[in-house]
């Protein structure tokens, strides 16, 4: 094969906004020596098992070799200058005046930064915030801030004993902020609404009578005080004024029940964490002025955004830069560093470096006064069940985010809060309405569980009330009301795939935790004087993916049999560069060998999007469709839960065109030549009765093939030796038709390039760069844009029972143990199954019993926050050597991975909240469940409030 450009030369180049952007992967030029050597192992395959033994970083990360962004100096990047700058961001600790300038003068004349960066600079140079993240990237003089912890200046120091000095001097000042006029915090509208009502037909088969996917979704025309205002109800007007008089005729049965039915209303509050991910937000930066790049090591999920974005800043500015090189890095965030404006102020610490590279990092109390933050939630539930069925009839949502001083993701989690508020359940009919409001609180965004924890949690504490008031068994309950495969959804979608909460609810039901919790109560509390005993239990369905789904994926093999796959994934913790690399198992007998992620630039699939593919039009897909090289979103960030089956679905159709156009007519050719040059008894062969069996490739009772036989062969021969493919799933993957034979005629792909032999000679298709071949499709089969109304419909289940002891002297909640029965599809690596199912269940834990930020004032914005007050879960408090755990089979064999990774966080958030009922018989609406509230609650007082959380900003 031609010599291609290695992991140790800037992989790839782009052109956006007249800017080069060079995206160097992990382990490229400037990171070779500490990202190769010191973080990847060889894969530690067992060919007899059919498993990969440990992960590939897991040597690495327990004797603290793996290196992340947060360990880059300039010293370390080969080409770098010797001498690391260092910076810090000034930030505001209130947002109800006008802000009148900065005073350093505590510093002295020997600790002055050596350049201060503030938003006249930033004015004067062109350089601004990308339209995603809003105005003010750093607060003119004379404006509010939007929020607590609001930038207003960059402070750069050209040496690190200084700068250390300074900051130490710096911290916990409220002085160092010159205020002007008193405002009073901004006024804004909320970031978003969304309501979606359903009216089901005569069974939960039948077709609706209204739906947000048969019909439409309601919106808001504006606000009133914060409050969203719905279309007027009118059952013969427009589309929405049908669904509105449907939510009024829903709200009157409601407020006026029919005899044997029962209405429960009840209010939740959710609280907003701290994501507390263990690597600060950070970024180190040079502007090489001479050559006009600006090189930027930036720790980020989504580092397509920072290369396109970071370009479009660098052209809209004043300042000649003509080349952005980008190294995303190994990171660990669970959406906290998903669409984070960080790396956007290492960018332009770097381009005010005056020629050295500057590293602009946040220590912990940093992280917590600017970091992005969950969302807190205030839900507002009614539901209504027949009381001699136990059947639920209607629900009506109406749910009130808390989304900050930033728009970020908040009108994504609102409306996938909304959407995910039914948890397991059928309901015929139902309202749910969420909106987010714009505050002076730190910015929300992406957080591991996106809202339907919030939403979730609540639907799990009313339905083990409804079945308290029914005099029913809570998961007989649950049973009487799951729901099942065919069934629709509250937005009127039919799920993809077999629904298995049932299943979930049978094991549980089955558990000893469950089946003997009265006599292990009675038993408990006999010997645990002062401790009430208490066993709960929550079910929930997580949704996973976004309706926009993409990415890229390549599969090669070089002439001895090396498998090479690259992603566009980025490695954040999830162990997803093990799981990936297994996949090419499959098809082609052991993992990948070697696994490049983060890999951005695809010149050899020169796809392009335009647009937004949730907002477009049916008729702008129509118009764009025909273009082979079009597609409707080029690649999506990396989250909790879309590596295994989206990212997953990429690999494996790269493998399995890599085996079927290069590995499976080379092992035709050499079973048909034989060995010795003879020709062998002519044998009925088929593809599908090809095995790979120890590593070896045998059909039909054939010579078994080393992969290294075959692919000298396929390059001998010219066959496919490399597979590059690009995906797009809205709820359902596109299709294309492509000119190859046989079942790859017609492709779950929209984009395709295949490299034949060493990539020198002829072969099929266009040819584009690094000895491919794009073979353009003849026809697209993208999903209809109306699917975008759908919300969600891809599902996976989790069911927790939770075991807690109550002090009744102290309040304090103790976990005793804990069961969980998951379904997930097929596990990739159950290992890596099992990890995240215990971590999730770690910070679900978190939030029920210990984590909690207050909102304004005395919350994290003040720059005072640390691990000192704020409580994360020890081992002692998740039940660490008691905790158990299993995962459903699967159906079949090819039954596909299921995104779990943020499903296994919320389950037990209820079944905590449950069991403390159990045990007290007292129910807290509120979290996190403090002795305090528990106290409160069994005296029969009023429950303390969890926060300052409120529905219009004023109010707090």
């Amino acid at each position: 094969m031609p010599a291609r450009l290695s992991r140790r030369d800037f992989l790839k180049c782009s052109v956006v906004a007249g800017i080069s952007v060079y995206v160097a992967a992990p382990g490229s030029a400037a990171l070779a020596a500490l990202f190769e050597r010191e973080r990847l192992r060889p894969m530690p395959w067992d060919a007899a098992t059919g498993k990969i033994r440990y992960r590939t970083d897991a040597t690495a990360k327990v004797t603290g070799e793996k290196v992340f962004s947060f360990d880059m100096r300039a010293h370390d990047l080969p080409g770098w200058p010797r001498q690391q700058a260092h910076a810090m961001l000034l930030r505001v600790t209130r947002a109800d005046r006008a802000y009148a300038g900065y005073d350093l003068s505590v510093l002295g004349a020997g600790l002055q930064p050596d350049r201060i960066v503030t938003a006249a600079d930033l004015a004067r140079d062109g350089v601004g915030f990308p339209p995603f993240y809003g105005e003010h990237m750093l607060l003119p003089e004379g404006q509010t801030p939007a929020y607590l912890g609001h930038a207003v200046a960059l402070l750069i120091w050209h040496d690190f004993d200084r700068f250390r000095a300074a900051k130490t001097r710096l911290k916990f000042r409220d002085d160092l902020i010159r205020w002007g006029a008193e405002t009073g915090p901004l006024q804004r509208d909320p970031w978003a609404s969304f309501r979606y009502v359903r009216v089901g037909g005569a069974t939960a088969y039948d077709d609706d009578a209204y739906s947000s996917l048969k019909d439409t979704p309601l919106f808001p025309s504006g606000y009133r005080k914060n409050q969203p205002q719905w279309p007027a109800a009118n059952a013969d007007g427009a589309i929405d004024a049908q669904g509105a008089a449907h939510a009024a005729a829903m709200a009157a049965s409601l407020d006026a029940p029919a005899e044997g039915r029962l209405v429960l209303q009840r209010e939740y509050y959710s609280q907003s964490i701290d994501t507390a991910a263990l690597e600060p937000d950070n970024g180190n930066g040079w502007y090489d002025r001479d050559n006009a790049t600006l090189h930027l090591v930036a720790a980020t999920q989504s580092p397509q955004e920072i290369a396109e974005d970071g370009a479009r800043m660098l052209a809209a500015s004043a300042l000649g830069v003509k080349r952005l090189v980008l190294h995303p890095c190994y990171t660990v965030g669970y959406g906290s560093k998903d669409h984070n404006p960080f790396p956007f102020y290492a960018l332009i610490a770097g381009l005010y470096g005056d020629g050295r590279a500057v590293r602009l990092a946040n220590d912990r109390y940093e992280q917590f006064q600017a970091s992005l933050k969950r969302h807190s939630f205030r839900m507002r539930y009614k539901i209504a069940v027949d009381r001699k069925s136990g059947r639920f009839e209607i629900l009506q949502g109406d749910m009130t985010g808390d989304g900050g001083g930033r728009r970020n993701f908040s009108p994504s989690v609102c409306l996938v809060a909304a959407t995910a508020a039914q948890s397991i359940y059928y309901f015929p009919r139902s309202d749910l309405a969420s909106t987010v409001i714009a505050s002076r609180a730190l910015d929300a965004g992406s957080a591991r569980g996106y809202g339907t924890l919030q939403s979730m949690g609540a639907t799990e504490m009313l339905v083990d009330e409804v079945a308290s008031e029914l005099g029913l068994d809570p998961i007989e309950l649950r049973e009487r009301n799951v729901f099942k495969s065919g069934m629709k959804n509250t937005q009127g979608a039919i799920p993809g795939g077999a629904q298995r909460a049932d299943e979930v609810l049978a094991q549980a039901k089955a558990h000893p935790l469950w089946r003997e919790r009265g006599k292990r109560k009675r038993e408990y509390e006999a010997a645990h004087p002062g401790k009430r005993y208490g066993v709960g239990f929550g079910c929930v369905q997580k949704d996973f993916g976004t309706g926009a789904e993409s990415g890229f994926a390549e599969v090669a093999l070089s002439k001895d049999g090396h498998i090479l796959l690259r992603q566009v994934a980025i490695e954040m913790g999830t162990g997803m560069t093990t799981s990936q690399a297994a996949i090419c198992a499959q098809w082609l007998g052991r993992p990948a060998d070697e696994v490049r992620t983060g890999e951005i630039e695809w010149p050899e699939l020169p796809m392009v999007a335009t647009g937004d593919p949730w907002l477009m039009s049916q008729a702008d897909q129509d118009r764009h469709q025909g273009d082979p090289r079009w597609t409707p979103n080029r690649v999506i960030p990396s989250s909790a839960s879309n590596s295994a089956y989206f990212f997953g679905h990429a690999t494996r159709e790269a493998a399995r065109l890599l085996f079927t156009q290069g590995l499976w007519p080379a092992a035709r050719a050499l079973w048909g030549q034989g060995y010795g040059g003879g020709k062998l008894a002519p044998l009925v062969v088929r593809r599908e009765d090809a095995r790979w069996i120890e590593g070896k490739l045998t059909a039909a009772g054939l010579v078994p093939l080393t992969l290294a036989q075959l692919a000298a062969k396929a390059h001998e021969l010219g066959l496919a030796t490399g597979a590059i493919v690009h995906t797009f799933n809205r709820w359902q993957w596109a299709e294309a038709e492509f000119p190859l034979s046989g079942d790859d005629a017609r492709l779950p792909l929209d984009g395709v390039a295949l490299r034949w032999g060493d990539g020198s000679g002829a072969g099929v298709g266009t040819p584009t760069a690094n000895g491919y071949r794009m073979i353009e499709r003849t026809r697209a089969h993208y999903p209809p844009t109306q699917r975008n109304n759908a919300g969600v419909v891809y599902y996976s289940a989790i069911g927790t029972l939770a075991e807690v002891a109550v002090d009744t002297a102290t309040g304090a909640v103790e976990l005793l143990n804990h069961h969980s029965i998951l379904e997930c599809g097929n596990q990739i690596v159950p290992e890596l199954v099992s990890g995240q199912l215990q971590g999730g269940l770690a910070m679900g834990i978190g939030h029920a019993l210990h984590e909690f930020l207050p909102l304004y004032e005395d919350g994290p914005g003040n720059g005072t926050w640390n691990f000192n007050r704020y409580t994360l879960p020890r081992a002692h408090d998740v039940a660490v050597w008691k905790q158990s755990g299993e995962v459903l089979a699967p159906l079949s064999d090819t039954d596909p991975p299921k995104g779990m990774a943020e499903v296994v966080m919320i389950a037990v958030v209820p079944a905590i909240a449950n069991a403390v009922a159990h045990a007290t018989g007292r129910r807290l609406r509120e979290l996190p469940i403090t002795p305090e509230k528990v106290l409160a609650a069994l005296a029969g007082g009023a429950t303390p409030p969890s926060s300052d959380s409120a529905t219009s900003e004023n109010a707090a």
